[in-house]
This record gives structure tokens, C-alpha cells and sequence, in this order.
């Protein structure tokens, strides 16, 4: 007697999400071993590329900055002032000394003895309030006669000294006011006969005030002689 054939039931849904997924396992990880190895020349292309997306960190808080090596910041400007006497600013509260002459009148006998004190050294910044300027332009001219003063007094080596006093306790400025081109002129007098270097600022005329007007004096020099001059004068 013959056996009938018996059917054998067909693989499950299971089974075959089952075989699958070890299928794919294992193609995965000979594909992912051949890409390690250069296998399928792709390795160099993703390195270069995750180069070019990746750029290096910058020392020392990893900040990316862009260094515009051709332009010149205020301080290297103001620096080149000092020596050259120019600027490269030529916005509207600019202006010119009109006594280029006016270092000759440092009395460098009397610079000399001045220097040689231990007395604290200020710099006095007298503004005319006649004149009705902006604080930007008086803030423009102090700065200016705060040079003119500065370039006088490297301009005499006998007044090194006082300078680099001037210079190590923090270079104090202080501001006063006057009411006239007339009392302005009269301090700048007292200051030269005491022999202290005196710089009258003129203004170009080119914004707010006439060309040719005095707008600041600066005066520097040892506490009790400068006091002389401004003592008088109310702060700014």
C-alpha cells in the first residue's frame, strides 16, 4: 500500500521578517567592513569631505575670526599720530594747531628743574564753553590738544622725566572750563612764564564753529604749579 504524500506547511511571516533582518544584518556588516578597508574607494572622498564641513578650531576658545590684515584700528592710527603728527581721520570734528611754532616756547632750563621733582604730574584740559560745542567736539579737541601736549614734551628730553612720571600713575587729565578766547589765552601765558608746556588747539571751522577759533588749551606739569593756572576754574 502506498503512503500519500504529505505537504509540508510553507515558511511563516515571521520566519521570513526573522531572516530578513539577519540578512540585512550581515550584508550590513560586510558593506560597512569593505568601506573601512577602501574597499569600494570611498574612504578618501568622505574624509575630504568631512574636512570641508568640519574647518580646524581656532586657539584658544575655538572662535573662528576673520583677521582683515589690511585695515588699521583706531589704536594703530593714533599711534602713527603720535609720531607723525597726522592723522588718517578726516571726519568733521578734525582739526589744525595753528602754532606749529609753539614747542620752542617749552623753556628747557626751567623743564629741566620742573622734571627733577617728585611732585604729582596731571594734564589740564581748559575748555571754552562760549563757543557752544557738542560734547563730541569738545571730547575731539581735548583729544587733539592732549597730543599737541604729548608730541611737545617727547620732542624735549628734559622733560622725559616728568613725562614718564605723567605716564606710570595712569596719565590723570582733568577738564575745566573758561569763557572767552581772551581768558583762554591769558592761561596759556601764565603757563609758558611757569614754564610749563602750553598747547592752544585751533579748530579747521569746518562743522560748528568758525576756522581759526581756540577751543582747548592743555597744560601739563607738577600738581602745585599747574594749579596755578587752572586752580581757579570750575570742572567741566
Amino acid at each position: 500500500m502506498s503512503n500519500p504524500s504529505v505537504e509540508r506547511p510553507g515558511p511563516t511571516t515571521f520566519a521570513l521578517s526573522i531572516s530578513s533582518l539577519i540578512f540585512g544584518l550581515v550584508l550590513g556588516y560586510f558593506i560597512g567592513s569593505g568601506s573601512s578597508i577602501g574597499l569600494f574607494g570611498s574612504s578618501d572622498t568622505s574624509t575630504k569631505s568631512s574636512k570641508k564641513k568640519s574647518p580646524a578650531r581656532s586657539w584658544p576658545n575655538s572662535y573662528d575670526v576673520n583677521v582683515n590684515v589690511g585695515s588699521d584700528s583706531s589704536d594703530e592710527e593714533f599711534a602713527r599720530a603720535i609720531h607723525t603728527g597726522k592723522s588718517d581721520d578726516a571726519d568733521d570734528e578734525s582739526s589744525d594747531d595753528a602754532d606749529s611754532d609753539e614747542v620752542a616756547l617749552v623753556d628747557t632750563d626751567r623743564i629741566k628743574a620742573i622734571a627733577n621733582t617728585n611732585e604729582e604730574v596731571k594734564l589740564m584740559l581748559v575748555v571754552r564753553t562760549d563757543l557752544g560745542m557738542t560734547k563730541g567736539k569738545i571730547a575731539a579737541q581735548c583729544g587733539h590738544a592732549t597730543l599737541a601736549v604729548y608730541r611737545a614734551l617727547t620732542a624735549n628730553s628734559s622733560a622725559s622725566a616728568m613725562l614718564r612720571r605723567w605716564e606710570s600713575h595712569g596719565q590723570p587729565k582733568i577738564a575745566v572750563k573758561c569763557e572767552s578766547e581772551d581768558q583762554l589765552l591769558m592761561l596759556q601765558g601764565q603757563a609758558i612764564s611757569l614754564g610749563l608746556p602750553a598747547k592752544v588747539i585751533r579748530d579747521a571751522g569746518r562743522t560748528q564753529i568758525e576756522a581759526n577759533s581756540a577751543t582747548v588749551l592743555g597744560v601739563l606739569g607738577p600738581k602745585g604749579l599747574v594749579d596755578q593756572v587752572t586752580g581757579g576754574l570750575k570742572l567741566l
